[in-house]
C-alpha cells in the first residue's frame, strides 16, 4: 500500500516531486502551492491574497488536522525545534529531531566544536569583539538564519542583540557539502557552489539565489583537496551532533579550505541538482539514512548543473503560465494572473552543462526570458 507522506516548509515542491517518484502518496504543506506541486501533491497553501504567510508555528498547527504516515520537513523548520516536534506527533518523522535540531543550529556551540576537532573556523562570537579584534570584518547574523535572509555587514557600533550573533568574514567561494547521516556516520553526496546576492536573478546582498552542482574541480578551480576536507567536517558533524537523513554544511572555501558557516540540518535547495545529476531519488535517500541505511556514495558527476531562482525585480502580474508546467527547465510555478511583489521568487530556471561558466550563463540568458514576460505588462506566458 502506498504510504502518504507530509512534507512542509516554505518551498516543498522539489522533495515532493522526489517523494511522489518513490511510489509516496504526498501532502505538501508550504507558502506557494505552486502549479507544478499540484501535480504531484495534495496541496495546502498558506498563501494570502497578500502573499505567502508562512511560518513553522503556524504550518505545524495546520498539520494536525492531517492524517499522514510519515513526516518530513524543508526549509525554515530547523530554526523551530518545537514545531517540528508537533509536525511529528503520532508520525514517523524523518529527518532530525528537536532535541538535534537545538544543539547543531547554535553558531557558537557548532564552531567551538569544529574547531576542537581542527578545522578551520571562522570566529563566531555572541558579544561585540573587544578592542582590536574589532577592526576585522565581521557578519551579523540572525540565529533563526536561512537563506542569507537579515544577514549584513557589522557595523562597530552596533549593539549585538540576543537574536544574532557575530561571524568573522571570510573572503572566497561560498558552496557547500551535501550528506546523508544515519546518527553516527555520514555519506557524500556531492558538492555545490552556491550563487549568492547576484542581481542577474534579482538578487542582492548574502540572499541565496542558487546553485550550480558537479565536478569539484570544475566548481571551485584551483582548490584541490577541497572535497576530502569537506567530507571529512560532513562526518564531524554527523558524528557529533548524531544527524539522520539529508544535510548540508555551507562554507566559504578559500586556498582548498571549507571555511564552514553553519549547518543545515534538513533537506537543502541544492540536493534536487545532485537527483537530476545522478537519477537517485533524494527523498529514498533521506528516508533510508532517517532509519539508519547509508547510500553508496554516487559518481562524482562529469557535467555541472544548476538552478537559480529568479526574484522580481518590481511588483508584477503574470499572464497565463499553465504552458511553463511543461518546460523542463523551469519550476516553481506561479499561476495564471499571480501577482507577485518585488523581492518574491517569481519561479526557478534550470540548465546543464559541460562547464561552470556555460551553465552560470544559460541560468542568466533563462532568467532574462523570465524577466522580459514577467515585466513586459502583457498577460501572456513566458
Amino acid at each position: 500500500m502506498p504510504v502518504r507522506v507530509l512534507i512542509a516548509g516554505v518551498s516543498t515542491r522539489a522533495l515532493a516531486v522526489s517523494a511522489a517518484r518513490a511510489g509516496h502518496l504526498v501532502t505538501a504543506l508550504d507558502a506557494f502551492g505552486d502549479l507544478d506541486l499540484r501535480r504531484v501533491a495534495e496541496v495546502i497553501s498558506m498563501r494570502t491574497e497578500l502573499g505567502p504567510r508562512f511560518t513553522p508555528t503556524a504550518a505545524a498547527a495546520e498539520a494536525e488536522l492531517l492524517r499522514c504516515d510519515l513526516a518530513t520537513y524543508t526549509s525554515n523548520f530547523e530554526n523551530y525545534p518545537a514545531a517540528v516536534g508537533r509536525l511529528a506527533t503520532g508520525r514517523q518523522l524523518l529527518g532530525n529531531p528537536p532535541a538535534v535540531l537545538t544543539r547543531v543550529r547554535d553558531p557558537i556551540a557548532l564552531m567551538r566544536r569544529l574547531r576542537h576537532r581542527g578545522f578551520a573556523v571562522p570566529a563566531t562570537r555572541s558579544t561585540s569583539p573587544p578592542g582590536r579584534q574589532s577592526r576585522g570584518a565581521w557578519l551579523l547574523k540572525p540565529r533563526r538564519s536561512g537563506g542569507g535572509h537579515g544577514t549584513a555587514v557589522w557595523v562597530n557600533t552596533q549593539r549585538v542583540p540576543r537574536s544574532h550573533y557575530l561571524q568573522e568574514s571570510i573572503a572566497g567561494v561560498a558552496g557547500s557539502v551535501l550528506f546523508a547521516a544515519d546518527g553516527r556516520r555520514s555519506a557524500p553526496l556531492g558538492m555545490s557552489r552556491q550563487l549568492v546576492g547576484d542581481a542577474h536573478f534579482g538578487s542582492s546582498g548574502f540572499r541565496y539565489c542558487g546553485s550550480l552542482v558537479g565536478p569539484p574541480a570544475a566548481l571551485f578551480p584551483g582548490q584541490a583537496g577541497l572535497l576530502e576536507i569537506a567530507a571529512r567536517l560532513a562526518s564531524a558533524v554527523a558524528e557529533d551532533f548524531q544527524l539522520v537523513g539529508l544535510n548540508g554544511v555551507d562554507f566559504v572555501a578559500r586556498g582548498g579550505v571549507p571555511y564552514p558557516i553553519e549547518v543545515n540540518p534538513r533537506y537543502c535547495a541544492s540536493m534536487e541538482l545532485v537527483e537530476r545529476a545522478h537519477g537517485l531519488s533524494i527523498f529514498a535517500v533521506h528516508a533510508g539514512a532517517s532509519r539508519g541505511s547509508l547510500p553508496c556514495e554516487p559518481v562524482v558527476p562529469t557535467q555541472v548543473d544548476g538552478k537559480a531562482i529568479v526574484f522580481a525585480r518590481r511588483d508584477v502580474i503574470l499572464g497565463d503560465t499553465r504552458s511553463w508546467v511543461e518546460r523542463d527547465f523551469l519550476a516553481d510555478i506561479p499561476y495564471p494572473g499571480e501577482k507577485i511583489g518585488q523581492g518574491h521568487p517569481i519561479c526557478t530556471v534550470f540548465a546543464r552543462a559541460k562547464d561552470a561558466s556555460t551553465c552560470y550563463h544559460m541560468l542568466r540568458k533563462r532568467a532574462a526570458a523570465v524577466y522580459r514576460d514577467a515585466e513586459s505588462g502583457k498577460r501572456h506566458a513566458a
